[in-house]
């Protein structure tokens, strides 16, 4: 997805229903109005559950 704010997408499961779901992991939440319509995390994608996740800046760590 090349959405500001986004940097990374996985899948997992709802921690409420234990549902699959599509995790979509920001840098950090902003409220939808807020956002322009084309940066705006859909809901769902293709029938399945979208949950976005806050998870600050990611960066390579030496391994």
């Amino acid at each position: 997805m090349r959405l500001a704010n986004v940097t990374g997408v996985g899948t997992g499961r709802d921690e409420h229903s234990g549902a699959d779901v599509i995790v979509v992991l920001v840098t950090r939440k902003v409220p939808r109005d807020r956002l322009r319509v084309e940066d705006v995390v859909p809901e769902e994608l293709e029938g399945v559950p979208v949950r976005v996740r806050a998870v600050g800046d990611v960066t390579a760590q030496d391994g």
